[in-house]
């Protein structure tokens, strides 16, 4: 009987969380063999790996999360050789019918890699497109803390006295930061001397997060230069938008089975929405909306820039479809039409 287990293949399910990840394995005949609790560091995986093992031939496995709180299980999933798929939360309906634990889970994303409902292969996360991807998110947080610190110092100025809003308040963001910056004492009112010290520090801070983006920046030029030249290359592209698109795709691009399904990642694929009488499409409104904003800022280059006889061409091509119905945004991502609404 053992050997028998041994030889018959078993899958593993993982509903993965902080500090713990629960497993279940189940037999090709979807009969739930075991579940298991492990912690999430390498002993905890390594612990779930051999359990599962244990009760027959692994070859795959079905993770919540690899992009998050199961990133580290994949990783070591991928070096024994263990074929990892990524597996949504099970649907609401079901859990109202059905119920919610993590034992439930675990067992719901295995049954999801036996039924071949669970088919996206995870983001590989160990070369340049996971250092781009690290990149663009600490870009991401400072230049949005960098536009908070001038709208709170601008917010200050228009409630501030007359005198000191007409001698500090700059129509341009560096000019106004500059004031602020080398500010020494307005008063010795407690209103006065609390807005000086203020104003003082989050001017500091928009200097501190300006040179931050700096070196950010030059760092995204660096790995965009000599990782991705032929992107670069593409016109209406720069150093960020390459960047944000490298990262969604990941280091195995070749997950991707098509530009359609690149399409869908981005939310950028149209999406039927027919009714009755009336055919028509949408614009898919999912997908990873920082690589979605990254192809908007490339048609919006192109749209804007008609310098050469290409731009010319493309624009002509744009307002054919735009008389057509077609959304505009999208003719102008692909030159040559539309991408496609199959993203497989």
């Amino acid at each position: 009987m053992g050997a028998q287990s041994i030889q018959s293949e078993v899958i593993l399910g993982v509903d993965t969380h902080l500090d713990t990840h629960v497993g279940a394995v189940i037999s090709e005949t979807g009969k739930l063999l075991g579940t298991l609790a492990v912690s999430t560091d390498s002993a905890g995986y390594l612990k779930l790996l051999t359990w599962a093992k244990s009760l027959g031939r692994l070859r795959r496995a079905g993770v919540e999360g690899t992009g998050t709180y199961g990133a580290g299980l994949a990783r070591v999933l991928h070096e024994h050789e263990i074929g990892v798929l990524e597996v949504n939360r099970p649907d609401r309906a079901n859990r109202r019918f059905q119920g919610k634990s993590d034992p439930t889970d675990a067992e719901s994303a295995a049954r999801a890699v036996l039924a071949g409902t669970a088919t996206a292969i995870p983001k590989a996360q160990s070369g340049a497109a996971e250092a781009m991807r690290a990149v663009s998110v600490a870009r991401r947080s400072a230049v949005k803390a960098k536009t908070q610190a001038i709208n709170q110092v601008r917010a200050l100025l228009v409630c501030a006295p007359q005198e000191i809003r007409e001698r500090l308040w700059k129509g341009k963001p560096a000019e106004c930061i500059d004031g602020c910056a080398r500010l020494r004492s307005l008063g010795t009112t407690p209103l006065l001397h609390t807005l000086t010290a203020t104003l003082r520090m989050l001017a500091k801070r928009w200097l501190m997060l300006a040179e931050e983006l700096k070196e950010l920046d030059a760092m995204l030029e660096h790995l965009t230069g000599q990782h991705a030249k032929r992107l670069r290359q593409q016109f209406g592209v720069g150093p960020h938008t390459a960047a944000v698109l490298i990262g969604v795709a990941g280091d195995n691009p070749e997950r991707l089975r098509s530009e359609a399904a690149l399409a869908a990642l981005c939310g950028a694929s149209p999406l039927q929405a027919s009714s009755g009488k009336t055919t028509r499409h949408r614009l898919n409104r999912g997908g990873d909306r920082p690589a979605n904003n990254a192809l908007w800022t490339i048609a919006m280059v192109r749209m804007r820039s008609r310098s050469t006889n290409a731009c010319v061409r493309r624009e002509a091509h744009r307002r054919r479809h735009v008389t057509q119905g077609n959304s505009p945004m999208l003719e102008a991502l692909h030159p040559q039409g539309a991408v496609s609404a199959d993203p497989r």
